[in-house]
């Protein structure tokens, strides 16, 4: 198998989301799977990603595997910062 390139052009295939009338995200084709595993991760409400899929090339990789993808030492590109926890969460827990 030859390794992952985040420079390949990438199409991603959101799941539908049965439960609202209007459309959720559609199929989106990027550049590079870098910029279509960030969109997936950042920008699709999780009912979308919860069965979507991505293709780059012939290799298809599902939710889980796009999180890896996204959580990989070898991602390229900045990801959004988590959220601290609060100190009135801290303060709460004592």
């Amino acid at each position: 198998m030859r390794p992952f390139s985040y420079n390949t052009a990438a199409e991603l295939f959101p799941a539908a989301i049965r439960k609202k009338k209007r459309a959720g995200f559609a199929y989106r084709r990027f550049g590079t799977a870098a910029e279509a595993v960030r969109f997936a991760i950042e920008e699709l409400p999780a009912d979308s990603l919860n069965g979507a899929y991505l293709q780059v090339e012939e290799a298809r990789f599902d939710q889980s595997g796009i999180r890896s993808l996204y959580e990989s030492e070898a991602f390229p590109l900045p990801r959004r910062p988590r959220p601290a926890a609060s100190t009135d969460d801290k303060a709460d827990a004592a």
